[in-house]
């Protein structure tokens, strides 16, 4: 595997949404997360990031042998190794892909942002667009934080557009039933938390 993560050592002034004076240290943290937490062996197939922002951090410092986006926005001229699709998948929550397309399909700092009735059927999809032993791999902020967090938007330390957007909280165990209903094996499902339990990571085998 390259050295991804020499690569997330390096100084980043791009935001991946809005503005915010934590935005790119946050960026890091979580794209550090979500390395850690990739198997090197999925790594030869697809990634697709759903919700990557205005600059695809992430995608930028992992290694995958092709690599996804979706977003709202449209594609950043500068960004030339990523498909990208612009979709808003509140409205639609419905992958443009075939089955068993994807080894890893990650949703960093975005399932707040989805209407819970739409983060179902997206779980349901992104399941059937997984390959066999394929992985979902999710980080959004704990739910105890949210009061603190939008203290931190006021003080524009996070993106106050971000956190404006915040739809819903998650604990460990609620994330668990989404991802039952969408057809995840409990016993494939992993849970914990990460930059002192304000934010939770979890991931889900197929």
């Amino acid at each position: 595997m390259k050295n991804v993560f020499n690569e997330l050592s390096r100084t980043n002034t791009k935001n991946t949404r809005g503005h915010g004076i934590l935005e790119p240290l946050l960026a890091r943290q979580r794209a550090k997360v979500a390395n850690h937490l990739i198997p090197d062996h999925l790594r030869h197939g697809r990634i697709l990031d759903i919700g990557c922002g205005s600059y695809p951090y992430f995608l930028s410092h992992t290694y995958f042998k092709e690599k996804f986006a979706i977003d709202q926005l449209v594609k950043p001229k500068s960004i030339t190794n990523i498909n990208w699709f612009s979709l808003n998948l509140n409205k639609d929550p419905n992958l443009p892909f075939e089955d068993e397309y994807f080894s890893v399909i990650t949703m960093l700092a975005v399932v707040e942002h989805l209407d819970p009735s739409s983060l179902i059927k997206l779980f349901k999809d992104a399941h059937r667009k997984l390959i066999p032993g394929g992985m979902l791999v999710i980080t959004t902020p704990a739910a105890w934080s949210d009061g603190l967090l939008r203290l931190m938007a006021r003080l524009y330390l996070v993106s106050p557009e971000e956190i404006d957007e915040h739809v819903y909280v998650y604990t460990l165990p609620l994330l668990g039933w989404y991802f039952g209903k969408a057809g995840f094996e409990m016993a494939k499902i992993e849970f914990g938390y990460f930059e002192f339990k304000l934010n939770l990571w979890a991931t889900a085998r197929r």
